[in-house]
């Protein structure tokens, strides 16, 4: 007889909110935002994208119909669509938060295609229809916390990370998994910029990849994912911070060796690899101790304490021996 044990980041299906009710929440909580907006930190950046605008392209169309409510997101509100949608960090369109939602009309995000490289037996470049196609999506709802402070909680669609990393029978070599964004400064007029050092690459430990909360996203809300939000296709590590997600990825390496990552290797002291949430390890700019989860405004600050692995408590044995204090 096995007995399984609910974990914190998990809920009965009844408990999660039903796509509809969010989809329709949207009409009220659009017009308690005019209220918050305007007064609003964020300013009226929050732009006023519809669900319906994400067109599920015609190769998606059967993934999309079938999505499989999971048991993640017991007791979050999700965030409005759009802020979701309308605050953002995204910079290869830029580095105000409203960048990305202004400019990513430019990204063709089909055809896609990402290439496999390094120790696993199935490499090569794949079109992302197939993997989609050979995968059942789900939708999970998890909470995003950025190191800037600000975080929001999102209903994410997609394949557990471990489920689409096996497709590619990775061998006892791969310690490490290296994801990399598009490179196209046409596309993505913010690498035409020095800011970061182009294209954008983060990497995980295996352990980490095949954990069950790793997640690949290519959806959010029901649908495709927005370009701002890091169409087509996303990871979601959702005890991490948000820098880690890495967007727009065109390829995936397999390595012995840890690879270098943009955040750690422009400013370490500031960025460790790992980039778990801590709320007892400030970065240098800005305390972790607290979030502001979004929407939020000056009457209604919405402040609260931040949680170790953002409250993802099951994932503390991968970290087991490691001072994360000095790991962060």
């Amino acid at each position: 007889m096995i007995i399984k044990s609910k974990v914190s980041s998990q809920a009965q299906e009844w408990e999660v909110t039903d796509q509809q009710v969010y989809l329709n929440r949207r009409q009220f909580m659009k017009a308690s935002l005019a209220t918050v907006a305007g007064a609003s930190v964020a300013g009226n950046i929050f732009a006023a994208t519809e669900t319906s605008s994400l067109v599920v392209p015609s190769q998606f169309a059967e993934a999309f119909s079938n999505i499989k409510p999971s048991s993640y997101g017991a007791g979050e509100v999700v965030a409005p669509f759009d802020v979701a949608t309308g605050y953002n960090n995204f910079y290869e369109f830029g580095f105000g938060k409203e960048d990305p939602a202004e400019r990513a009309h430019l990204l063709k995000a089909t055809p896609w295609s990402i290439e496999v490289q390094g120790e696993a037996n199935n490499l090569g470049k794949f079109h992302l229809e197939d993997l989609i196609k050979e995968a059942a999506l789900e939708e999970r709802i998890y909470r995003l916390r950025c190191v800037e402070g600000w975080s929001m909680v999102i209903p994410w669609v997609g394949i557990p990370m471990a489920t689409f990393l096996n497709r590619f029978a990775p061998n006892s070599n791969a310690k490490y998994v290296y994801f990399e964004t598009l490179y196209d400064p046409e596309q993505m007029p913010g690498q035409k910029g020095r800011g970061l050092d182009w294209p954008y690459r983060e990497a995980l430990t295996i352990e980490e990849a095949m954990h069950p909360l790793a997640f690949i996203a290519v959806g959010m809300y029901g649908s495709v994912l927005a370009n701002q939000n890091g169409a087509p296709i996303r990871i979601v590590i959702p005890w991490k911070y948000g820098f880690k997600s890495i967007k727009s990825i065109v390829k995936i390496r397999f390595t012995e060796q840890r690879p270098m990552t943009t955040w750690n290797r422009m400013a370490p002291h500031e960025y460790g690899f790992y980039a778990n949430v801590n709320p007892n390890v400030d970065h240098p700019r800005w305390s972790q101790a607290r979030e502001r989860r979004l929407p939020s405004g000056v009457f209604l600050p919405n402040i609260i304490e931040t949680k170790l692995f953002n409250g993802y408590d099951e994932v503390a044995s991968l970290y087991s021996g490691i001072d994360l204090t000095k790991n962060y």
